[in-house]
């Protein structure tokens, strides 16, 4: 049995296909306040999929309902994760992704779980003193420019890292920026949202974004193959932010972004947005 947290979410649900199609039974996890959408989108073609999956409501924040959760796993996807850039989220993404990912490497431990994969992200990797292109060995680099999500999901590794320093088999992904059908205003299809409100400004920020396609098949590909006790950068394309807008821009026939962003102006704006 395959235990897949945060289910519903951009990567989960994609995920949650992928391994039904593939033949496998999967425990989906998610929160009595979770949205369908993007499983309802996913399994609209191929309803026959759904007799897969054994729903299980719970929080991975819940030490009881996870250890329920994990009774008969072999493996679990660690999908589960809060992504906020708000000063306000920070006590709360801290508990879900510190603390729920130490709760579910605490208990796969317990519960003799054979391997886990744990979806991190680029973030976790922190911002290096020097410029250029960074592989799976950049060393985190304490920074006040690091955002409290990027402090949330290296400690979230260190969790894993602690766990298999104890014993257990995992792996760690970190995707760039996720290019996907999602939610509009919880993961990174808000980049779409803020495109369709109007957005007027661009900056010449790169970062590095991958399909949500190729993130749950590298995943897979870990998670089925005998490597164990590594990470993996898993990144499409580094792209400008600008670029980014623009293609969104002209997909959805909105006006692209005009007015270059400034360090002093880029801060004003997102703290205003």
């Amino acid at each position: 049995m395959i235990l897949l947290t945060g289910a519903t979410g951009m990567l989960g649900s994609r995920l949650l296909f992928d391994l039904t199609e593939s033949g496998n039974l999967v425990r989906a996890m998610r929160r009595s306040t979770s949205r369908m959408g993007n499983v309802e989108r996913y399994f609209s073609k191929r309803p026959e999929l759904l007799s897969k999956i054994e729903w299980f409501e719970g929080d991975v924040t819940d030490i009881f309902s996870l250890e329920q959760a994990l009774k008969g796993v072999e493996t679990v996807y660690h999908c589960a994760a809060r992504i906020s850039f708000q000063p306000a989220d920070k006590n709360s993404m801290d508990n879900i992704n510190i603390n729920g990912t130490a709760n579910v490497v605490n208990l796969s431990l317990m519960e003799g779980v054979k391997k886990i994969g744990y979806v991190s992200s680029i973030a976790a990797l922190g911002r290096t003193a020097e410029e250029g292109v960074i592989d799976e060995n950049a060393g985190w680099v304490t920074s006040k420019y690091n955002s409290s999500y990027a402090v949330s999901k290296y400690a979230g590794e260190r969790e894993v890292w602690r766990g298999v320093a104890e014993g257990l088999d995992a792996v760690i992904i970190n995707p760039g920026v996720i290019i996907g059908p999602g939610n509009w205003k919880t993961d990174s299809s808000m980049l779409f949202r803020q495109v369709k409100k109007g957005l007027r400004f661009y900056t010449q920020g790169v970062n590095g974004f991958v399909d949500v396609r190729d993130v749950s098949r590298a995943m897979i590909r870990l998670m089925n193959s005998d490597v164990v006790n590594e990470r993996f950068i898993v990144v499409s394309e580094n792209s400008l932010f600008r670029d980014v807008f623009d293609r969104i821009a002209d997909k959805i026939g909105k006006k692209r972004p005009s007015i270059q962003a400034g360090p002093l102006l880029t801060e004003i704006a997102w703290r205003t947005e």
